[in-house]
């Protein structure tokens, strides 16, 4: 080698360790070298690693043979003639320090610059990839000058070549890959341009990779980017947001943040971004948006960039509550939703708001969202919403007329309905149910053979005493689900109601080991009577054929024009029907206030009965509560006793029910309290205008006991104000006879309704 050549090898390793060192932060050396992380002068995303960014990019393999032969090549190249100087008299870079007269660097011979790429990306449109190939051309031959206009750029040069590039450019990339193997078949010394073959390898793989996370393969899809690392940069955004997708559509959330971080970091166009944010809401948790959201860059105008899309992503996020109920949303993305709903008037805001309370049992808060959503429009899912609001907040009844309308749009709607008719048959006391609405009820429950409806149609029934109509709703039931042990006690209480031994003992053959209190049953039924028990109020129940009887409710009738009835004379407490047998009691100390659960059961009962002679029922019935944690069998029946007549004597007839079941009654004893309770039931029925019902009362009374006079008169106010006269005037004269001024008084009210104008 000539001290020439070694003193331009000595400067060419120094320059290539400098540069070596300086290539990471010198992004334009590197493009004036021919040097690129990717096909442009971008970082990419690592789909192996964590997300890089120009901080933190990959390490580039370093050629530094072929920089080192670049930067020969550069120092070897003549400056231009300067000052009428020759050009041949100037000296090398390397030759500065030191003149050697008489050696004359040799001119090295300069190849043809193939510019049919750039030519093909000016067409395109593809400035940046222009300006790539640009520098790397520049690179290559560091005296080249690129073209003003790159279009002008004769094509006579090699058409093949740029017929293949014009092929590239359309996409047809088989057939530019058998035009480059047909050239290669002809021309054995051509070689296609390597930038051709890197572009068209690249672009194969984008190809699939579409094709791919079309079809949804996306394993596919993250191997393909996996193995083409130059397709992940911000130049195809496109290609990013499908490798995101396919790692979120794998269960690789972490990874899928990654890219979007990875984006949100270096990319910075400004609809790409924007879009990058709605794509990843979409299949990210709202956790992770939070994550995101905080890339949030400034507008320049004062705001922020996401501000365009903020409303939307408010709502996304309240209907992710909707799903989780555990996830606590900010107050401001409620806030926006709410603001929407109150101002743009849509029903999906007030629908995303009302599940959104509803899930987190918000009742009063979901029943006003969803009531604002059916006024703005009637559908569906406003109206099974609205209608579980309703059974939340004890209002079943509401609940079915609501969803009635909707009960067959879908399975839920379905769900729905038949949880509110089970909710509303439940009911204590009961709802005033017209037949239509009982009806209807009844159709729905056969039609869905709903079990827990028809068991509380059997429970209904027994409330208005119809045992036979119970026993068969509860026989329904049990068809529909034999081993429904609610209403084989049901069926068993009421036939044994019903006298029917032989079917209580069938009923406790079949559930033998199964039912304790089934079996306990039977036990009993020599000297007392259990009280059937009532489903608690706000149960919620579930459906399935229809018993041959349905229970219909009292239709309130219209309201007479005659004078109303009076019957506060004949109010008299019904305690006084009731015969009351109990021991000695205690009177002294029940005057003052004591909390009755401090007291043992025994102190408590007698209290009780201490508190009921002095006219405090309500304070009794909490007394006897008390004494219903006796052990004592005795006891317990004795309070259950207390607390129906301290509820009777309060005006509740229907707690009365109640307590009367939460112990054995004797035969005496039940009968006494089934008089009563009928006829406190007659008296609120009348007071509520439902004559039909009272009169219904007033039957099922007169089967147990005779019915005394003021009772009778009831009865005939009732016929009065139904406009049954004729049944009206047989009563009132029945009872007028027995010397009763009320019912006297019920001849001249008769008289007044019917002949108005022979009243003085």
């Amino acid at each position: 080698m000539s001290v020439r050549s070694s003193s331009v090898a000595i400067v060419v390793a120094v320059a290539v360790a400098g540069l070596v060192t300086a290539l990471k932060d010198r992004p334009a050396l590197r493009d004036m070298l021919g040097f690129h992380w990717v096909s442009e002068p971008a970082p990419q995303f690592m789909l192996m690693g964590r997300v890089t960014g120009p901080e933190d990019s990959p390490k580039p393999h370093v050629d530094v043979q072929a920089i080192a032969d670049r930067l020969q090549a550069a120092t070897l190249v003549a400056p231009l003639p300067q000052d009428g100087e020759e050009a041949e008299n100037q000296v090398t870079v390397a030759q500065a320090g030191q003149q050697q007269p008489n050696v004359q660097p040799a001119s090295p011979a300069q190849p043809k610059v193939d510019e049919s790429a750039l030519r093909y990306f000016a067409s395109r449109g593809d400035t940046a990839r222009l300006q790539a190939e640009i520098a790397r051309l520049r690179a290559l031959y560091p005296n080249w000058v690129p073209p003003a206009d790159p279009l002008a750029i004769p094509q006579g040069g090699d058409k093949q070549l740029e017929q293949m590039w014009q092929l590239y450019s359309e996409g047809r990339y088989a057939e530019l890959r058998k035009a480059i193997a047909d050239r290669q078949a002809s021309e054995a010394q051509w070689q296609p341009p390597p930038d051709l073959l890197d572009r068209l390898d690249v672009a194969e793989a984008r190809a699939r990779l579409v094709n791919a996370s079309d079809l949804k393969q996306y394993a596919t899809v993250i191997q393909i980017g996996a193995n083409t690392p130059s397709l992940l940069t911000c130049s195809d955004i496109d290609v990013l947001w499908r490798v995101a997708e396919a790692f979120a559509k794998t269960d690789r959330a972490p990874r899928a943040q990654d890219a979007y971080v990875y984006i949100l970091k270096n990319c910075t166009n400004p609809q790409e971004r924007l879009a990058t944010i709605q794509k990843a809401s979409a299949l990210l948790s709202y956790a992770t948006m939070q994550d995101l959201l905080g890339l949030e860059r400034a507008d320049g105008n004062g705001g922020r960039e996401f501000d365009s899309i903020r409303n939307d992503l408010a709502r996304r996020f309240v209907a992710a509550g909707n799903d989780d109920p555990n996830l606590a949303v900010a107050p401001t993305y409620l806030s926006i939703v709410q603001r929407l709903a109150e101002t743009e008037g849509l029903a999906s805001d007030s629908l995303l708001l009302g599940w959104y309370q509803l899930r987190r049992e918000n009742y009063a808060d979901a029943e006003k969202w969803f009531r604002a959503a059916r006024e703005k429009e009637d559908t569906a899912l406003a109206s099974q919403g609205l209608a579980l609001a309703l059974i939340a907040g004890k209002k079943p009844q509401e609940a079915e007329d609501v969803i009635y309308k909707w009960r067959g749009a879908s399975k839920d709607a379905t769900a729905t309905y038949l949880a509110a008719t089970a909710n509303l048959m439940a009911l204590q006391p009961p709802a005033n149910l017209s037949e239509e609405v009982l009806s209807r009820v009844a159709t729905e429950v056969i039609a869905r053979k709903y079990v827990p409806t028809a068991q509380q149609f059997g429970w209904f029934a027994r409330t208005l005493n119809q045992p036979q109509t119970a026993a068969r709703w509860f026989e329904t039931a049990l068809r529909w689900k034999p081993d429904d042990e609610p209403s084989a006690y049901g069926l068993a209480i009421t036939r044994q109601q019903l006298r029917d031994r032989a079917g209580v003992a069938e009923i406790q053959r079949l559930w033998a080991g199964r039912s304790e209190r089934i079996a306990q049953l039977g036990e009993t039924t020599s000297r007392t009577t259990t009280m059937p028990p009532l489903p608690a109020a706000g149960q919620t129940l579930a459906p399935e054929a229809a018993p041959p009887t349905v229970v219909r409710a009292p239709t309130e009738p219209p309201e007479r024009e005659s004078p109303p009835a009076r019957v506060e004379a004949l109010r008299q407490p019904v305690m006084q029907t009731v015969t009351v047998r109990r021991g000695a009691r205690q009177l002294r100390g029940c005057t003052t206030t004591v909390n009755a659960e401090l007291l043992d059961p025994e102190t408590a009962l007698s209290r009780g009965w201490c508190l009921m002679d002095i006219n405090r029922p309500m304070e009794a019935a909490k007394a006897f509560e008390a004494a219903l944690a006796a052990p004592n069998r005795k006891t317990r029946e004795d309070a259950a006793y207390g607390q129906s007549l301290a509820y009777l004597r309060a005006g509740l007839s229907n707690n009365a029910a109640v307590a009367a079941t939460k112990a054995p009654q004797t035969q005496q004893r039940a009968a006494e309290l089934q008089v009563a309770i009928l006829a406190d039931r007659a008296l609120a029925a009348f007071d509520a205008k439902r004559y039909r019902e009272a009169l219904i009362y007033l039957d099922q009374r007169a089967q147990l006991r005779q019915e005394p006079i003021d009772l009778l008169v009831l009865r005939g106010y009732a016929y009065l104000n139904m406009k049954m006269y004729g049944d009206a005037e047989r009563i009132f004269t029945a009872a007028a006879a027995t010397g009763s001024k009320d019912a006297n008084r019920g001849l001249a009210d008769l008289k007044a309704s019917t002949h108005p104008d022979t009243v003085d």
